[in-house]
């Protein structure tokens, strides 16, 4: 297959693009990682490399070989996403999964679809983010308090993971939440999926988790114990996810989101 130039840097690539070959923020790449060599450089290169799926490993690579037409001049990233953000975040964002010419295409968490573009605008106006877009790794986009991150790390068919997709990503999330246990203070669950997701992990992470487990809703608030290793407590925040769906229909407002993201921003 041809290579393709990166939109931003212009380096060619195949689709999808193989570790360690200078795509931005890629981190099996000690030229282009985001985070420095340690536990978190480790994590997401676990990540992006994974293939214990055989569904989505198949789907994810067959869009990155297809592509939209509307992107058949670039390279699609074609691999497991990682989180992004800062690792001492006292914010985390947890949504359901990449899109397939989002995050699928461009290898950044909720990057170069409607959904992102919702996302990080309302993180910019909290004050979580250093710029209102995020377009493509490498556009020079930080957050500031906060990681953005998927409860299922692969694009899936109809963006619809199983529950054996779903339970096999399970072991990232908790060593995410472990990594940010000392500075952690929000989740900010986007849906019923990342919701529960949300609430699964921190259990297993040793937050005591309210029984009958707290149902989701929009702008719902649930307050938890501290994680291991932490050094107070947490909470739970609901948000509608801003799909397109949810925004075209009005369910999910810009003041809506806004004051999620702005109690996320005020508790953490």
């Amino acid at each position: 297959m041809t290579d393709l130039p990166h939109p931003l840097t212009g380096r060619p690539h195949p689709s999808p693009v193989p570790p360690a070959s200078g795509w931005p923020g890629d981190p099996t790449d000690a030229r282009t990682a985001d985070v420095p060599a340690g536990p978190w450089r480790e994590l997401d290169a676990a990540i992006s490399t994974c293939r214990r799926c055989p569904r989505l490993v198949d789907w994810r690579e067959e869009v990155a070989h297809a592509k939209r037409a509307s992107y058949a001049g670039e390279p699609y990233w074609g691999r497991p996403v990682p989180g992004f953000g800062a690792t001492d975040a006292g914010v985390l964002v947890v949504g359901l999964a990449p899109a397939a010419h989002g995050a699928n295409r461009t290898g950044r968490v909720f990057t170069g679809d409607r959904s992102g573009d919702w996302l990080y605008a309302g993180l910019h106006r909290a004050g979580l983010a250093t710029q209102p877009t995020s377009v493509h790794a490498g556009d020079g986009l930080e957050l500031v308090g906060a990681r953005v991150a998927a409860a299922v790390r692969c694009a899936p068919p109809a963006n619809k993971p199983t529950p054996a997709e779903r339970d096999a990503c399970a072991p990232f999330l908790d060593v995410e939440l472990g990594l940010l246990a000392p500075h952690l203070r929000v989740v900010v669950a986007l849906g019923s999926f990342g919701w529960a997701a949300a609430l699964t992990a921190l259990g297993r992470a040793g937050s005591a988790v309210p029984r009958p487990r707290p149902r989701f809703a929009h702008a719902a608030e649930v307050d938890l114990p501290s994680l291991p290793g932490g050094t107070g407590p947490l909470v739970l925040l609901g948000c509608y996810h801003p799909s397109q769906q949810n925004t075209f229909t009005g369910r999910l407002t810009e003041p809506m989101l806004d004051a999620v993201l702005g109690r996320a921003a005020a508790l953490g």
